[in-house]
């Protein structure tokens, strides 16, 4: 039995429709920050573990250090070449990902309501007149 096009569209219609469902449900489940407001204390656990996680990991110096080791015995230019762009490839990598972390944290605080306020220093601080 052959479809005609307003069949066909009219499945498209219904596909793009069940498909749209499917994406806001997972776009719900995946609110980051409404878990955040629905269940702060363990996001901040889970935030902490994190932190703490990647900064005792070591993961970019490892890599580094690896890669670094794979072609030491390059002893052409185009082994010094890619030796510095492999360095700075995982010095963007590891400051992207401290960036990003940061912001998390930041969001969670943000959303918590536990945002400290910036405190001034005594050298910004207007003298008192007495």
């Amino acid at each position: 039995m052959a479809e005609t096009p307003a069949d066909v569209r009219r499945e498209i219609a219904l596909t793009r429709e069940r498909m749209s469902g499917t994406l806001d449900q997972l776009e719900q489940k995946l609110n980051v920050m409404q878990m955040v407001r629905d269940h702060p204390i363990p996001a901040i656990a889970v935030a902490v573990g994190a932190g703490i996680l990647l900064s005792t990991s070591g993961a970019d110096a490892k890599v580094a250090a690896a890669t670094l080791a794979a072609t030491q015995g390059a002893s052409n230019k185009l082994g010094e070449a890619l030796d510095d762009v492999v360095n700075q490839l995982m010095q963007g990598v590891h400051g992207a990902l401290d960036e990003r972390v940061n912001q998390w944290v930041d969001e969670i605080k943000v959303a918590i309501g536990a945002e400290l306020a910036p405190t001034a220093s005594p050298s910004t601080m207007a003298p008192r007149a007495d």
